[in-house]
């Protein structure tokens, strides 16, 4: 749905080859970026994740957790809003 919404999308495949805790995916629009860490259902946060999190939220970023119950309508929400 992103790139449909002509947002620029990053998706780290393999988290065992990314900096410990950095976000899932980014998603990039005119109108703003999203920060998202994608967990299961009962997915918990490690201390690394929650940290870059908190600390993407003080600064100002759009950053949280999406889950599959987010699907589809606070996720297309979300997208269009910086899209």
């Amino acid at each position: 749905m992103a790139q449909t919404l002509r947002c620029l999308t990053y998706h780290t495949h393999d988290s065992r080859r990314s900096n410990p805790g950095s976000p899932d995916l980014v998603i990039a629009g005119r109108r703003g970026v999203l920060y998202r860490e994608l967990k299961t259902a009962t997915g918990r946060l490690s201390r690394a994740q929650d940290e870059w999190l908190s600390t993407l939220v003080l600064a100002g970023a759009n950053a949280a957790v999406w889950r599959p119950e987010d699907w589809p309508v606070r996720i297309h929400r979300e997208i269009r809003a910086v899209s």
